[in-house]
């Protein structure tokens, strides 16, 4: 057995087999069953021809199918990709044919969009439907796909070096495929022990988690997105219950917790916080058995945190950095928030570090600027896209390989990195990564629209909100409603702007470059 996750999982079921691996609602899993129904779909995969990786797309809400696609898809050594169900129709062609997945497992409730556009994916052959009869053509139900697999596993030998791919926000505005050694994932999201050294061996892996008493832990944000997948690993490796919601609503978030006795919460900053917040204020639920919640994905701000501690007096809550490509590095400390200051105090093990131009680390105390940067346990590129993994990944004079996160910081004496913000102009809005140029290509599409720049303005629950500047074309008139519309046919509802300023002049920099500090002005009066 070597550190793979589809080797570990199966270590752990035929020993801690009984227990209950996942629960989502009224369905649940012990981590035996679990492993039988990813064979049998592993199984099926495999009969239809996908050999080891080449990909398969889950394009699912949270669910025990979820985690038996990504089991299946790893058992065979096929890599796993995650499809974001909130995509419409342009955004999921190019996802389908970018990632060149060659099998999806989708819901029926996406049906319309799948049907519209998987025809057009060249290499997409084998479609399996989850949650009722479908009508895309040649597509094979779920459970039918089930019975046609067998549930014993009989697969070949694995690799630390096989391949797991989580599609994430790319610079230009399109998602790109962060690509790991799952080796190197499992060691970057806690080395199968979240607090302390990684386990040494995979067999530790299993002894331990064999000897610890299980917790249930909740991952409430979805599964489309890499820190939900990773809180479910962890969770396994630890032999503990992972629970969802299939998707998140605050009140069966809280229900969940009472019904299921959840010990951990892992939320998605103020867009989860908030309508958690209020809907506790609203009702009345057991969370007695909570002990931790933990952000990640997006920042707690303060007040929303303050909010959140004072209805939840016993609980400890937790602000974590890392990225889709970096892994798990560094925690908040006391006080960390965006209005007084992001502070973080790196794992031991991470290997962050802050970079100046020359990738040398800045002077602890020097308040420097540099950027944030990882080495050691990292993603090893961007897939079908050499250009951003040579500009995002670096190598140093002395031959150490570096992740450039984008994060601009300083460093403490202490090694406290002040983090103060994306060296772009990403938009994070409730979690989701938007990236202007994307939507701006999409409203100067629009036959009225002359010149657009998108950026983000403050939202009390959403943390930003995305909002745009449009100059309209000499003698025509464009409305608001009519470019909501517009932007809604091509861009998924979390990336159209929902604050708009029209002006008779755009002003850019003398390099064409958009002015986002004057746009922002612009939207917010300041």
């Amino acid at each position: 057995m070597e550190f793979n996750h589809a080797d570990l999982y199966e270590g752990l079921a035929d020993a801690i087999g009984d227990r209950v691996a996942v629960v989502c609602g009224a369905e649940r899993r012990t981590y035996a069953e679990l492993d039988a129904e990813a064979n049998r779909l592993a199984h099926h995969l495999k009969d239809l021809g996908v050999r080891p990786g080449e990909h398969v797309g889950i394009h699912l809400c949270n669910g025990v199918e979820y985690v038996a696609g990504l089991l299946a898809a790893l058992k065979i050594r096929a890599v796993p990709v995650n499809v974001n169900y909130r995509y419409v129709e342009a955004e999921l062609l190019y996802l389908y044919r970018d990632s060149d997945i060659r099998a999806l497992l989708y819901d029926v409730e996406f049906d319309a969009r799948v049907a519209a556009v998987a025809g057009d994916a060249p290499r997409l052959e084998h479609l399996i439907a989850v949650g009722g009869s479908s009508a895309v053509p040649h597509a094979v139900p779920y459970e039918e796909a089930l019975r046609a697999g067998r549930p014993e596993r009989g697969f070949g030998p694995r690799s630390g070096q096989d391949v797991y791919i989580i599609y994430t926000g790319g610079t230009t505005g399109l998602p790109k495929g962060a690509m790991w050694h799952v080796e190197d994932l499992f060691m970057a999201f806690g080395g199968g022990n979240p607090y302390g050294e990684p386990r040494a061996t995979p067999r530790e892996v299993v002894e331990e988690a064999t000897r610890t008493a299980p917790m249930i832990m909740m991952a409430a944000p979805p599964l489309m997105h890499g820190a939900a997948q990773m809180a479910t690993f962890i969770t396994w490796w630890m032999g503990s219950t992972m629970v969802y919601v299939r998707k998140f609503h605050a009140a069966e978030v809280w229900r969940t917790v009472e019904r299921e006795r959840v010990f951990t919460l892992n939320i998605t900053g103020d867009a989860m916080a908030r309508p958690l917040a209020e809907a506790l204020e609203a009702g009345s639920y057991d969370v007695s058995s909570l002990c931790v919640v933990s952000s990640t994905g997006a920042i707690l701000s303060g007040a929303v945190r303050d909010r959140l501690q004072e209805l939840l007096p016993n609980v400890i809550i937790l602000d974590n950095f890392g990225s889709t490509e970096s892994g798990y590095t560094a925690s908040g400390i006391a006080g960390s928030s965006p209005e007084t200051g992001l502070r973080y105090r790196p794992n031991a093990t991470a290997g962050l570090a802050v970079l100046d131009d020359k990738l040398r680390p800045v002077t602890p105390g020097s308040g420097e600027l540099g950027t944030v940067a990882k080495a050691g346990r990292i993603a090893f590129g961007y897939y079908n896209d050499p250009g951003k993994t040579a500009r995002t990944f670096v190598t140093d004079s002395a031959g150490t390989r570096w992740l450039l996160t984008g994060d601009l910081a300083s460093v403490e004496p202490d090694g406290t990195v002040n983090v103060f913000g994306r060296g772009s102009q990403c938009v994070n809005t409730g979690g989701e990564k938007v990236f202007p140029e994307e939507v701006e290509a999409v409203l100067k599409g629009h036959p009225a629209v002359f010149d657009a720049v998108v950026t983000g303005v403050p939202d009390e629950r959403w943390g930003s909100r995305v909002a745009a500047v449009i100059e309209p074309r000499p003698g025509l008139h464009v409305t608001e409603a009519e470019l909501d519309a517009h932007c809604r046919r091509l861009l998924a509802g979390y990336k159209v702007p929902r604050a708009w300023a029209f002006v008779a002049e755009m002003i850019r920099s003398p390099a064409g470059k958009a002015d986002y500090r004057w746009a922002k002005q612009v939207l917010t009066g300041g």
